[in-house]
């Protein structure tokens, strides 16, 4: 599949039958495959390669959080025995994963101890998976939003700077020095899903707030987002330089954070202003440099058609191994961006992706999807081992079929 191909396999093209069909398939495939990720201590278990729970990884805040999320949205679309393991993921977030004494989730539980730190990314993900679980009504859902809320805005929201702070030690009394784009990134997600769940308009201002940062930095680096900053929101471009393929910070840019980001922005100025608004196309025009940056970067250019995981600044790639998780998100911007611009060259992009999906990533033996490729699109585990969780894949196959200015758990009650 070259760069210019477009796959013309009815079920890989946005707006038919076929397709919808074959998505719609995945969605239920995914919640089959994740029906057992309910830990005996409550919240999720890591899944391995077969949807069973891989018990060396512990209990993640993270992954309960999506798991809870993706649940919910299973519930809103009916699949059986949802509601039951929502409620376990929170049970797990009230419970154990939660620090009655100090405050906030711990990043992990295991049979080693309690992971140190609390972290800005498994906070986002609280709020988000309270407010997914809040829309279906489940019990816990509204005290654990209030206090997910309270605690992010105590300890990590910095309303001076418009941005987030990312690591605390476990007692919450120092802050790391660090500051990074993707807890912002998450951060976003979950104060648009606020907004839209409960009608608090402030959370999708303060969404706004973290956007016009990122579209200001990436303009002034050519469409490369910096990832990794001091306590003064300096950019460190040589952050992780001996540790490049790190699971949540790697080295230089990350040309699916690009791509994830291009449908956050994309869905933020749609829901504020409108779609025929003159303020919303400087954020649309954004997101389509954005895409575009990351994929003349990373796709298809190692000899292999995917994304690679990062390049450096001037857009060579470094490590070139693929994620699952970036087609994910290109599926679900590329879908955004056709259905916001009318552009046809977003459809043939969405029928890339998918097609990649499915030669590539999906798992017809097993279940869900490969985690990680390596460059040569055979499947590794070294970044990421198993089929930890389905939240990414799982919102892959509903975004692209649902208003994209609405966050997608409210989008798919919306249009029950």
């Amino acid at each position: 599949m070259s760069h210019n191909d477009t796959p013309t396999a009815k079920k890989y093209q946005l707006g038919t039958q076929a397709n919808r069909l074959f998505m719609g398939s995945q969605t239920y495939e995914l919640l089959d495959f994740g029906r057992g990720v309910a830990s005996p201590w409550g919240g999720a278990g890591w899944l391995d390669d077969f949807g069973r729970i891989d018990t060396s990884h512990g209990v993640h805040t993270w992954i309960s959080c999506r798991m809870s999320h993706v649940y919910s949205i299973g519930t809103l679309l009916g699949y059986p025995g949802a509601e039951e393991i929502v409620d376990a993921m929170i049970a797990g977030l009230n419970g154990p994963l939660h620090d009655d004494e100090h405050g906030g989730w711990y990043p992990s539980i295991s049979l080693k101890g309690i992971e140190p730190n609390k972290v800005c990314y498994a906070h986002a993900f609280v709020i988000l998976a309270a407010t997914s679980a809040r829309l279906i009504e489940r019990p816990g859902s509204e005290e654990l939003l209030e206090k997910a809320l309270e605690t992010y805005d105590r300890f990590f929201w910095d309303d001076e700077v418009g941005l987030a702070a990312d690591t605390w030690n476990t007692e919450m009394t120092e802050l790391d020095t660090y500051r990074g784009i993707n807890a912002n990134m998450h951060s976003t997600e979950a104060f648009l899903a606020v907004a839209d769940a409960t009608g608090d308009e402030n959370y999708r201002k303060r969404a706004g707030r973290i956007v016009a940062h990122v579209v200001d930095w990436a303009k002034n680096n050519n469409w490369r987002i910096p990832e990794h900053f001091d306590e003064k929101w300096t950019p460190d471009f040589e952050y992780n330089a001996d540790n490049k393929d790190d699971q949540f910070k790697p080295y230089g840019a990350t040309p699916g954070h690009g791509i994830e980001w291009a449908r956050l922005i994309t869905q933020w100025a749609l829901s504020t202003y409108g779609k025929d608004s003159p303020e919303a196309q400087p954020f649309i025009h954004a997101s389509e440099e954005l895409f575009n940056r990351a994929l003349k970067d990373g796709w298809n250019v190692d000899g292999n058609p995917g994304i690679v995981y990062t390049t450096d600044w001037k857009g060579k790639p470094v490590v070139h191994d693929r994620m699952h998780w970036t087609i994910a998100e290109a599926i679900n911007t590329s879908s955004t961006l056709f259905a916001t611009t009318g552009k046809k060259e977003y459809a043939d992009w969405y029928s890339r992706f998918v097609a990649f999906m499915d030669e590539y990533l999906f798992d017809p033996v097993s279940g869900s999807w490969f985690h990680q490729l390596d460059e040569n699109n055979h499947v590794i585990g070294t970044v990421w081992p198993g089929k930890s969780d389905l939240y990414h894949a799982f919102q892959s196959t509903l975004i692209p079929f649902n208003d994209p200015a609405t966050s997608i758990a409210a989008a798919v009650k919306n249009a029950a």
